[in-house]
This record gives structure tokens, C-alpha cells and sequence, in this order.
């Protein structure tokens, strides 16, 4: 089967992105809040080591480090200017390690993490359940593991106006609420908690957006996209198809799916199916939304 997306062109996008992330990335800064909230489940339990996976710039993993000092803190991308930029973060006051890898090949020993953290970095993954089995590798039984991720409502509008104007897809797919579930029970996750919400950004014009979206790396990583620049007349029909979506304010919406799962990594030697059946369940009725503009 061929690759969906293309990991060169992921890591490029989000080296080029790296010098100016922080200043584009609001929405990835209040996703990375609300996730780093749920850490509390843990209660009073502090970690030896902390993976966070796709860590960009490295907030996270210094926010985790100031919450335990104590702790080995691990920021791991794919892209070493991002690493670089980690570096700002990491002052002497709280140091983390740094390791530039791939989030489907940690080079982490079985179970030898406590808690696996990433933020927005999953949609850039099509395997989940490989993903997700990778990480319950390097978790010691126990372990938490915590993740967001962009789900497949992220750039609704943005994407009906592009296929009005070219047959080649502009924006990538991203897993549902579903299918995260689903892979989190293949790779013998306990208790899997799934949540979502709803943003909706705003921008004056079709290239604000654009260029938001270039600042941050999340441009077209498809395997199968146009390897051409899009064409004047193709963006020009694009965003003409954009226009009616103006709101009472004169400007231009933008929905973004954010999909949180939280779940835990089983007993030592636990199998990933009991007699047959999934050992968890995600009842996708009881999953909570919200809807919130930033």
C-alpha cells in the first residue's frame, strides 16, 4: 500500500516553520494548556521519565519539567531546528534532553517511560495502532499516556473551497474520534478517555490563512499532492468559493478539531484481546464536545 503522507516533506515543513512557530502557533499553545491539565490524573504520582513526542519548540517538556524537577524529561521531533529552538527552553533551571527521532521508531527501551505526552503531532501519523503500539512499548505498566491530535472537521472550509476549484486534495486527512479509539484499544491501551473540541479561527483574506498554516508547518504532506505551486487561477477560484463564508464581522471562518485521548498502559504481559473480545471499549455516546472559540 502506498504512504498516505510524506514524512520528508512533514519534516521539512516543520523545520522551515521553526524560527517563527511560537508566534503563529496560538491555537497549538491553548491545545497544549488544556492537555497539560490532565496530567493531575497522575494525583500525587510523580514520573521517573517523560517522552513528549513531536515536542516542537519544547514548552511542554519544560512545563513538565517544572512540575517535576526530579524527572528525566525527553523532548523528541522530527525536525532538529524545532530541537534548536527547544534549547531557549531548557535553560539551566530546568534542562531536558533533547532527541531528534520519528515518532513510529522511538529509541527508547520497553518500559522504561512513565508518562508518553504529545501534542498535535499525530495527525502527521496514518498508522495509529503502530504508533500507538509503539508507545505502549517504551510505557512501563501503568504508564500514562496522553496525546491530542487534529480530527477530520480541521479545515472543513478550507478544504470544500479547494475542491471546487482542483480535483488534486489541498488538505491532509486526519483520523476521527473513532478511529483514535479504535487504535488505542488495538495496541492494548486500559481505559481509553476520549474528548474533543471545536475552534474556530478567523482570517481577513484566504492568504492569511495560508500563510498561517505555512508559519506553523501544517501545509499539504499528502504523498499524492500537486507537486506544482497551485496555479493563480486555481487559488482564485478557491478562494472565490471561500467568500460566502464570511461571518456578521466580515471575516473569513476556520474550523479546527482537536480530538484528546488519555488512556492507560496495561499489566505486564497483557494481551491485546481477552477471549476473543477488545479488552476496551469506547462508546462514542458518551464522548463529550465542546464547542469553544479560542
Amino acid at each position: 500500500m502506498d504512504p498516505l503522507f510524506d514524512p520528508r516533506h512533514v519534516r521539512r515543513a516543520f523545520s522551515r516553520a521553526a524560527a517563527g512557530y511560537d508566534a503563529a502557533a496560538a491555537l497549538q499553545a491553548e491545545v497544549r494548556t488544556r492537555l497539560l491539565e490532565s496530567l493531575d490524573y497522575l494525583d500525587d504520582r510523580a514520573p521517573l521519565v517523560v517522552l513528549d513526542v513531536g515536542s516542537g519548540t519544547g514548552h511542554a517538556a519544560a512545563a513538565m519539567k517544572k512540575r517535576w524537577p526530579k524527572a528525566q524529561v525527553l523532548a523528541l521531533d522530527l525536525a532538529s531546528p524545532m530541537l534548536r529552538q527547544a534549547k531557549k527552553q531548557a535553560g539551566w533551571w530546568k534542562p531536558f534532553h533533547r532527541v531528534c527521532a520519528d515518532a513510529r521508531a522511538l529509541p527508547l527501551a520497553e518500559g522504561s517511560v512513565d508518562v508518553v505526552f504529545s501534542n498535535l503531532c499525530l495527525q502527521w501519523v496514518e498508522d495509529l495502532p503502530a504508533v500507538f503500539a509503539g508507545f505502549r512499548r517504551v510505557l512501563r505498566p501503568g504508564g500514562l499516556l496522553l496525546c491530542s491530535s487534529f480530527g477530520p472537521e480541521t479545515l472543513g472550509e478550507l478544504r470544500a473551497a479547494f475542491a471546487q476549484a482542483d480535483a488534486a486534495p489541498h488538505v491532509s486527512p486526519f483520523a476521527s474520534i473513532a478511529q483514535f479509539g479504535d487504535a488505542l484499544v488495538a495496541a492494548g491501551f486500559r481505559d481509553p478517555v476520549l474528548d474533543r473540541d471545536q475552534f474556530t479561527l478567523t482570517y481577513p483574506d484566504l492568504p492569511a490563512l495560508m500563510r498561517e498554516l505555512r508559519a506553523i508547518g501544517a501545509t499539504n504532506a499528502l504523498a499524492t499532492r500537486r507537486r506544482s505551486l497551485t496555479g493563480r487561477a486555481r487559488f482564485a477560484a478557491a478562494a472565490e468559493a471561500y467568500e460566502p463564508l464570511r461571518d456578521a464581522s466580515g471575516r473569513l471562518p476556520s474550523s479546527w478539531e482537536v480530538i484528546y485521548a488519555q488512556a492507560w498502559a496495561p499489566a505486564p504481559g497483557a494481551p491485546i484481546r481477552e477471549d476473543g473480545h477488545e479488552i476496551a471499549a469506547v462508546p462514542l455516546s458518551q464522548i463529550p464536545i465542546r464547542r469553544r472559540s479560542p
